[in-house]
C-alpha cells in the first residue's frame, strides 16, 4: 500500500481557456481541483478578466504553464519578465511553475516550440538557465518534456537528456503523457520505458491532451481533440509506476462545450479513483 505523496495541487486540473473562462467564473462548484494558466496571457490584463481572474485565484489553487521563457535559447534571460512573474506569482498564489524544455527564439520569437539537442554541452546549458530562473523567482519550477518532430541530434536519447537536465538542474519535471505517446511513435521508442525512466520524486504534476492521427506512424500534438485510448492507458500506467499524481487536462483547439470537457476530467478523476482503491492507505 502506498500513501499519496504532499504536492503542492492535489487531484485533477483543468487549462483555462478564455473560451469558458466566463462559464466557470460564474459556476459555483467546479468539477476540478485547480486550473492552469499560461502567464503571458495574463500577466498585465486589467479589466473586468484581470478582476475575475483574481476572484477564481482565491476560489481555486491555480498552477502556471509558461510559453516564451526560451530555456534553450541564445539570448539572455529576460530578467524583467522574471521579475514581473514572481510578483504575478505572489499576487495570485500560484503553486507551481513550469516551462517548456525547449527553445522559442532567435532574432524574434519562433512562436513554436524547438527541440534542444541532447548533447552534455547542451544539458550544462540549459541546467544553468534555470538555476539562473530559480534563483530569480526564489522558487524551484518544473520543465516539461516536449513533442518534437525532427530528432535535433542522436548524441543522447531524449529519456537520458531530461534526466540530465532534472539533476543537474535540480529542478522539477511536468510530465506530458501525450507528448509521451507522441515522440514513441514519431521517434520510434517504447513509451512505457521512456515514462518508468522518469524521476518520481521529480514529478510535480503531469499533463493529458489529444493529438491528431497524420498517419500510423506521425502523431501531432495539437491539443485539439480528444484524448486518446493509447493515452489514457500510458496515464494508467504511470500511475501505476509512479503513484498518484496531481494531472490536467489541456485543450487549446476545437474546444468542445464544458460538458464535454468535464467528460474527460471526470475520466481522469476514475482512472486517480482505481489507483487509490487498489493502492492507498491514507
Amino acid at each position: 500500500m502506498q500513501v499519496v505523496r504532499d504536492y503542492p495541487i492535489q487531484g485533477v486540473g483543468l487549462g483555462l481557456r478564455r473560451d469558458f473562462f466566463d462559464e466557470v467564473s460564474q459556476t459555483k462548484n467546479l468539477a476540478f481541483d485547480f486550473m492552469e494558466i499560461a502567464p503571458e496571457n495574463w500577466l498585465h490584463l486589467g479589466g473586468r478578466y484581470g478582476k475575475n481572474l483574481r476572484s477564481l485565484t482565491e476560489r481555486i489553487p491555480f498552477v502556471c504553464h509558461g510559453l516564451s521563457l526560451d530555456l534553450g535559447g541564445i539570448k539572455p534571460l529576460d530578467i524583467d519578465y522574471l521579475k514581473d512573474l514572481k510578483q504575478f506569482f505572489s499576487q495570485h498564489d500560484i503553486r507551481v511553475y513550469t516551462e517548456h524544455l525547449s527553445y522559442c527564439g532567435d532574432s524574434g520569437h519562433l512562436y513554436d516550440l524547438m527541440p534542444i539537442p541532447f548533447t552534455e554541452e547542451a544539458v550544462f546549458y540549459v541546467a544553468d538557465r534555470i538555476r539562473q530562473v530559480q534563483d530569480v523567482l526564489e522558487r524551484k519550477i518544473g520543465i516539461e518534456n516536449v513533442s518534437f518532430y525532427a530528432m535535433p541530434t542522436t548524441q543522447m536519447s531524449e529519456q537520458d537528456f531530461v534526466n540530465a537536465v532534472l539533476s543537474e538542474a535540480e529542478c522539477d519535471l511536468l510530465f506530458d503523457v501525450n507528448n509521451t505517446y507522441v515522440n514513441s511513435i514519431n521517434h520510434q521508442y517504447n513509451a512505457q520505458d521512456y515514462m518508468q525512466s522518469m524521476p518520481t520524486e521529480r514529478i510535480v504534476y503531469m499533463h493529458m491532451a489529444g493529438h491528431f492521427d497524420e498517419a500510423d506512424d506521425l502523431k501531432i500534438d495539437t491539443h485539439g481533440q480528444p484524448v486518446k485510448q493509447q493515452v489514457w492507458d500510458l496515464l494508467e500506467q504511470t500511475y501505476q509506476t509512479h503513484g498518484l499524481i496531481p494531472t490536467l487536462l489541456e485543450r487549446d483547439f476545437n474546444i468542445p462545450p464544458m460538458e464535454e470537457l468535464l467528460q474527460e476530467v471526470e475520466q481522469i478523476k476514475a482512472y486517480q479513483q482505481a489507483w487509490k482503491v487498489n493502492n492507498v492507505t491514507e
